[in-house]
């Protein structure tokens, strides 16, 4: 069985944070949970996570992933590093399992390359198999010392290297993979002496080594994959780059983007067929898009779902559905729990909350529409306020099909109008309009000559 060994255990000291370090998110999703992706997504059947520092919000965080959580001890003269971590996993590893140990630290890892990994290790039947890298700048990494047959000698950490072996350019990534059995046999020989007093993993593979089994290399092409979190400057960097990961599976996938610079588009986020994302645009978790729609510039859009040939400019949709061929903004605020139809047209400086708005009704300009139910084929005028709220509740409005409701009025809820309507503009409207009506609530104009002089 193929398994992997997730350690999540370390504090992050370095990000400066009192979120765990695994928890911080890279394009809208945890850290940790790229690594537990990765490995289900890549034919390994039984994923243990390590837990330590933070257990209680990680633990709680991939509950509902399907991994095996165990914690690692810490404090109390318990010693650390990452042989330890993978000790807290030890009951779990069979002899025959194919283990491979992952740092949940670095959500660059793709299916793929786990894929190849472990395709590799079994193929050569070695005890260990380590995959390796070849790096520009290899300044602080534990660099590969090989054998005439290719074979892994040791890992020499910087500290300890000499001035030839820094030259070296090809380092450890920290993700092995085992057979089950020299795992458990190598963790039990490895102990705490050195300058950090900790269990370190690379002693295994000196215990093997002296003893004549075969430790594999295998090196990674793209050493993006590896790139691992340790500070706020790294996880712009690694977030950079799975952002450009995101664009392009989009872009190949049929969907114009102007400026891939300029965009932010979520792990989670589906887009349509043929639909164009301007600059400035962000995408986050939950959002859906439809095809032929065009979106942005300057448009923010979270947890919401967007049907078929929508145009959304320069606006904030949160929570919400956008039926097919509705156009939202410039400037428009749909707030959670907006539905719209079909045909809808929001328009500039119009905020939407908690209201569905039927086929083909309008609100082109100027308007808070709230806490409503609003029919189809409705026009909404400029200025007009849905007065929802007393002071101590929030109260409904009903507009039926086809009515129309005259600039610059108030509807103070509750309130109905009904089917056709019409309200006109300069009203506050406190009681029901009743089918057909003409509703007119404002004092009639009195001018009184020659007051308008000498105001001054």
């Amino acid at each position: 069985m193929n398994m992997s060994i997730i350690l999540a255990a370390g504090e992050g000291t370095r990000m400066k944070s009192d979120m765990p370090k695994t928890l911080h998110k890279v394009c809208g999703k945890e850290m940790i949970k790229y690594i537990i992706e990765a490995a289900k997504n890549s034919a390994i059947e039984k994923n243990i996570v390590v837990l330590g520092h933070g257990k209680e919000k990680v633990g709680d965080n991939i509950k509902d992933t399907g991994v095996i959580t165990v914690e690692q001890p810490i404090g109390d003269g318990a010693p650390y590093g990452t042989g330890f971590a993978v000790m807290a996993a030890k009951e779990y590893i069979n002899d025959e399992d194919t283990v491979i140990i992952l740092c949940a630290d670095g959500p660059l890892i793709r299916k793929e390359t786990l894929t190849q990994f472990i395709s590799k290790h079994n193929e050569d039947g070695s005890a260990v198999s380590i995959m390796t890298s070849f790096v520009d700048n290899p300044k602080g990494l534990g660099r590969i010392v090989r054998k005439v047959d290719s074979s892994i000698d040791r890992i020499v950490e910087e500290k300890d290297a000499s001035e030839e072996i820094k030259k070296i350019h090809e380092i450890n990534t920290g993700i092995y993979c085992f057979k089950g059995s020299f795992l458990k046999y190598a963790l039990g020989k490895i102990d705490t002496n050195n300058s950090q007093n900790e269990y370190y993993l690379t002693d295994t593979i000196k215990v093997l080594n002296s003893e004549g089994h075969k430790v594999a290399g295998w090196v990674l092409e793209d050493s993006t994959d590896i790139l691992a979190v340790n500070d706020r400057v790294q996880l712009a960097q690694v977030s950079r780059i799975m952002q450009d990961r995101i664009n392009k599976r989009h872009m190949l996938s049929g969907v114009t983007i102007i400026n891939p610079v300029d965009t932010y588009i979520e792990d989670s986020v589906q887009i349509g067929r043929d639909t164009v994302i301007y600059p400035g645009t962000f995408l986050e978790s939950g959002t859906v898009i439809g095809s032929n729609c065009t979106i942005g510039p300057n448009t923010r859009i979270i947890n919401s779902k967007v049907m078929n040939n929508v145009t959304i400019e320069n606006s904030k949709v949160m929570d919400s559905e956008v039926g097919d061929g509705t156009t939202v903004g410039p400037f428009a605020y749909l707030r959670p729990g907006t539905i719209l139809g079909r045909n809808v047209k929001i328009g500039d400086f119009v905020e939407v909350k908690k209201s569905t708005i039927g086929d083909n009704s309008k609100s082109s300009h100027l308007a808070y529409i709230g806490d409503a139910e609003i029919g189809k084929d409705v026009n909404i005028g400029c200025g007009v306020v849905f007065v929802n709220y007393d002071g101590r509740k929030k109260h409904k409005t009903i507009v039926e099909d086809g009515a129309f409701i005259g600039s610059n009025s108030n509807l103070v809820a509750p309130v109905t109008v009904k089917q056709g309507g019409y309200v006109a503009c300069g009203s506050t409207i406190t009681e029901d309009v009743h089918e057909g009506d003409l509703a007119i609530a404002r004092a009639r104009q009195v001018n009184k000559k020659d007051l308008g002089k000498n105001r001054y």
